[in-house]
């Protein structure tokens, strides 16, 4: 399982908005995001709302400012939790 914090305002200040699955549209929670902490997963996160727009894949770490994760301004809108399929019989992810 997964979990995602994003902030408004940069270094982890301001309203936030937290997520453990997919998420369409959050941009009614947050008018901005400055900064992301990704405590579990492997999460891809959009600029607009239902999944389009510039996306950016995000592993487990601390983004104190969009730069961080190569953002092109303070807009996220939706985002979604990667997950990864492991084959016993073949030991490959899928």
């Amino acid at each position: 399982m997964g979990r995602i914090v994003f902030y408004e305002d940069k270094n982890y200040q301001g309203r936030r908005y937290e997520s453990n699955s997919n998420c369409a549209d959050f941009h009614s929670y947050l008018s901005r995001c400055n900064s992301v902490q990704v405590e579990n997963g492997t999460w891809v996160i959009y600029e607009r709302p239902n999944y389009s727009g510039y996306q950016y894949v995000l592993t487990r770490g601390e983004y104190p400012d969009y730069q961080t994760w190569n953002g092109l301004n303070d807009r996220i809108s939706s985002c979604k939790i990667i997950r990864f399929v492991v084959s016993l019989e073949t030991h490959q992810i899928c």
